[in-house]
């Protein structure tokens, strides 16, 4: 492993911001720290560079234990989520500050800055200032600024928070493809499964300090091994008693379990049902067009369940009584979750299969 933390833990007072966290990162990977606010993301990324302590555990990068050395030398590039620019400095300036604080020479930096400014797409900005940038440039800039000096790991706090949302789209394409090209081993903080999912490489999920699992998007997002990662990724719906749905009463009295939208499946008045001795009785609660599809919330025995429905089926309105046929769900046992089929379905030799 290019970086790895073993057994870290950090307390403020009495609250306990990162609980016994390990993980490890491959050499040019991009990885994604996930998880709800004050879950200790952001904790575990300034122990990395230097800006926070470890109470106990080891943080090694390229092999080396980091823990006492100071973060100026560390290798470590940081963008900050408020891109953190000097507000009097120009474009170049703002690159070039890293550079001149190591005393490199001027024909360099003058070389290394163009070489940025072309890289992140703004040839020609130098000598504008923060205040003429819009905010997708300013974090270019930002990621510019942190990359001058051409760090061995670069760390990124939540960098497209302060930027609107077709702008992140954006910047995240651009983001996967400079880093790649690059061959720079990154570490991003978010709360956005969205956009982890898109951009890295490897996920570490945190809740209350703790790393809940890591692993590739694709393998947490089918495999999910505790209830709250089943519950986090994929807009899942929590059930108090899955029991109660056709297929699976055999489950424990009282067992939870997650639904996601893509495990249902609604038919619509009148339309010709597979399975149908499996399907429930629902109604549609409510409907939102969300361009390639209909967004459906359907009421099934109390619960309020999220699925997609096809505009080339027949219309549904709200109110309206449907059928719904639950494929599949994730089945919490204890600090565990595992992914249950209907037992209709199998028992019916069904070919449903889960894809990404």
């Amino acid at each position: 492993m290019f970086i790895e933390l073993s057994d870290i833990s950090k307390s403020f007072g009495s609250f306990r911001a990162s609980d016994h966290v390990s993980f490890g990162l491959q050499e040019g990977s991009l990885g994604a720290l996930l998880g709800p606010s004050g879950s200790g993301k952001t904790t575990i990324l300034k122990m990395i560079a230097g800006l926070e302590n470890p109470d106990a555990g080891d943080i090694r990068i390229a092999g080396q234990r980091v823990n006492d050395i100071h973060p100026s030398r560390r290798g470590i590039g940081f963008v900050f989520q408020n891109y953190a620019l000097f507000r009097y400095m120009s474009v170049f300036d703002n690159i070039a500050f890293g550079l001149r604080t190591r005393k490199v020479k001027k024909p360099r930096i003058r070389e290394r800055v163009q070489e940025l400014l072309s890289l992140i797409g703004l040839e020609g900005f130098d000598k504008r200032y923060p205040n003429q940038l819009s905010g997708g440039q300013k974090q270019r800039v930002a990621f510019a600024r942190a990359l001058a000096w051409n760090p061995r790991l670069l760390l990124l706090d939540e960098p497209f928070a302060a930027i609107d949302a077709k702008v992140r789209r954006e910047l995240r394409s651009w983001l996967r493809g400079m880093i790649s090209s690059l061959g720079i081993t990154s570490i991003f903080v978010t709360h956005d499964q969205a956009e982890a999912i898109e951009v890295a490489d490897r996920i570490i999920i945190t809740n209350k300090g703790r790393v809940e699992q890591a692993g590739s998007p694709v393998d947490l997002y089918r495999d999910p091994s505790t209830p709250f990662v089943a519950s986090f990724l994929g807009e899942s719906v929590v059930l108090e008693d899955y029991g109660r749905l056709l297929g699976f009463e055999d489950a424990p009295d009282g067992a939870k379990g997650a639904i996601r939208p893509e495990f249902v499946q609604i038919f619509g008045p009148g339309e010709p049902i597979q399975y149908a001795h499996g399907a429930e009785d629902a109604e549609v609660i409510s409907l939102a067009f969300r361009g390639a599809c209909v967004e459906a919330v359907v009421g099934i025995k109390g619960y309020e369940i999220a699925t997609s429905y096809s505009l080339e089926k027949p219309p549904i309105q709200k109110g309206d009584r449907v059928k719904a046929l639950v494929y599949r769900l994730y089945a919490f046992e204890g600090d565990t979750a595992r992914l249950v089929n209907n037992s209709f379905l199998a028992a019916h030799g069904n070919g449903y299969n889960f894809v990404i």
